[in-house]
């Protein structure tokens, strides 16, 4: 099995605050995360070449004829193929910049040096900014869906559902549980992962995926592209939202082109705009450029940094950022943008959260589904905390 290390290149810091707490690669995107994808395709063995303080979490590896990848790519099938036609000592390259190559462990982890330069002239699907994933998640579930269940069979719909389109667009891994639902698979496929369950009286048009041990609660209203990744808990009106893993949106509330990253809780009844009144383009924060930047989308709406809460009827505005760590609550629309580790009210303003509280609410939530807070996941946290 080859050894494909995923590097995070120069996107990482757009891509904040999903990659504060996680490598470029382990960003979820469709139905799979990067490095899920590049693993199917390439029958690799991923390792990750990141930030510092996440190789612990996420080790690198460099072995002989390591094929290193930018994390940033979304794969196609002719750059999959291109990626394959490397020989040792030659790099795949994009308007002269590096997007793919292969080395000798001796070379270095980067070493540009002496190697042969391919030009790659085709178009690059890829996350540029953090928005790019509700953006790219319709076209990413669509890819997944056809590498994951092209050639499989599908466990049976339960006779109590009403499917709508063709049958082949939806794929139900063994355990899952579907009852008194409507599926709509005219406007995209419908993935079903393993061990999950979507309750009485969902109505759900693809493209959408569920994965692994996630639960669609009774009553929800889910239009596509949503992805609701493993072990998350989610209820209300969604459209075009993907929840990373292991978050929760339990009641009623509206989202629409939205991410929540993981550890997430959005308490009953909160809502984040999508759309302003006057239909103009939406401003989001840039991490990058440390400034609020157009977007030139005219929906966008909430993405939260792992580890945050909200309490009841939390109300946000349409491209709200928050970083990691935070504790929202309040009545009133809260800020544009919540830098991590704020704990605040809407309308009094922001302090800084402690790290003692939030790192025993972890240990808390990780307990809940069998999971271990370690010092690992401890030292991620101080670590961004302490900048």
């Amino acid at each position: 099995m080859e050894n494909v290390v995923l590097f995070d290149g120069g996107n990482a810091a757009a891509l904040q605050p999903f990659t504060f707490t996680r490598p470029v690669a382990d960003i979820r995107v469709g139905i799979l995360t990067i490095a899920e994808k590049w693993a199917l395709h390439l029958n690799a063995r991923i390792s990750y070449l990141t930030e510092p303080y996440l190789q612990a979490k996420y080790p690198f590896e460099n072995q002989d004829n390591s094929c290193f990848i930018d994390a940033s790519l979304l794969p196609t099938p002719h750059l999959v193929q291109a990626i394959r036609n490397l020989k040792e000592g030659e790099s795949l390259c994009e308007a002269g910049k590096a997007i793919a190559f292969r080395i000798r462990k001796q070379e270095g982890q980067t070493e540009n040096s002496s190697r042969v330069e391919i030009p790659y002239t085709q178009s690059l699907h890829r996350l540029q900014h953090h928005y790019d994933i509700f953006r790219l998640n319709g076209q990413e579930l669509t890819s997944d869906f056809e590498l994951l269940c092209t050639h499989r069979k599908s466990a049976p719909l339960s006779a109590s559902n009403r499917l709508i389109g063709n049958p082949a667009h939806l794929f139900i891994e063994e355990g899952a549980t579907i009852e008194a639902s409507t599926l709509n698979c005219q406007t995209g496929y419908i993935y079903i992962g393993k061990e999950s369950e979507i309750m009485e009286n969902c109505a759900i048009r693809g493209p959408f995926a569920l994965c692994n041990h996630a639960v669609l609660k009774m009553g929800s209203n889910v239009y596509g592209a949503t992805t609701i990744g493993p072990h998350c808990k989610v209820g209300g009106e969604l459209s075009n939202v993907l929840f990373f893993g292991y978050s929760n949106k339990g009641h009623d509330g509206f989202l629409g082109n939205s991410v929540i990253g993981e550890w997430c809780n959005l308490g009953a009844g909160t809502n984040a705009s999508n759309l302003k009144n006057n239909y103009a383009s939406i401003r989001i924060w840039d991490y990058e450029k440390q400034t609020f930047a157009d977007t030139g989308l005219q929906f966008s709406g909430l993405l939260m940094g792992d580890h945050t809460k909200c309490g009841i009827s939390t109300m946000f505005n349409s491209g709200t950022v928050t970083g990691v760590g935070c504790n929202l609550f309040g009545h009133g629309y809260h800020r544009n943008f919540i830098p991590s580790f704020s704990y605040g009210h809407a309308q009094t303003g922001y302090d800084r959260y402690r790290i003692d509280k939030i790192v025993e609410t972890a240990r808390v939530i990780f307990a809940r589904r069998n999971k271990n807070f370690d010092a690992i996941e401890e030292g991620i946290l101080r670590h961004l905390f302490a900048l």
